[in-house]
């Protein structure tokens, strides 16, 4: 693992949550997008070499949704950027890590990603990120 990507925060609203944001790290929001896979949308923020990612349920059936009801606003995941995802994920599980995809797929800024099961990583979701090429 390279270094620290992002850390992604579920949050409730976008239009709500962007400004707040811009305030509190004094920097504009750099990016949206919407990812229709994973019914969510996004807004990033660049601090130093690490990126906040903040992420708004875009369906009531997205896993964003779900984390939302469960336990509200706050830290959902943190994000690794490794050189080679594939050969991260066959590492990781080969140490027991249980993955939830067998294949890194499409994420939001340009990445392929995989998450890791937080049953395994203390109750922490790991997502590995790494930019397509």
């Amino acid at each position: 693992m390279l270094k620290v990507e992002h850390i992604g925060i579920a949050v409730k609203s976008l239009a709500d949550s962007v400004p707040l944001f811009e305030k509190l790290l004094n920097t504009p929001c750099y990016k949206t997008e919407d990812i229709a896979s994973e019914g969510v949308s996004t807004a990033f923020f660049r601090q130093g070499d690490t990126k906040i990612e903040l992420l708004e349920a875009a369906q009531e059936s997205s896993p964003i949704a779900k984390f939302l009801a469960k336990r509200g606003e706050g830290v959902h995941h943190i994000a690794f950027e490794v050189a080679d995802i594939k050969a991260e994920m066959a590492r990781l599980q080969s140490e027991g890590f249980e993955l939830l995809n067998t294949e890194p797929k499409p994420g939001a800024d340009n990445k392929l990603v995989c998450f890791l099961h937080p049953k395994g990583t203390a109750g922490i979701l790991v997502e590995l990120t790494q930019e397509r090429l």
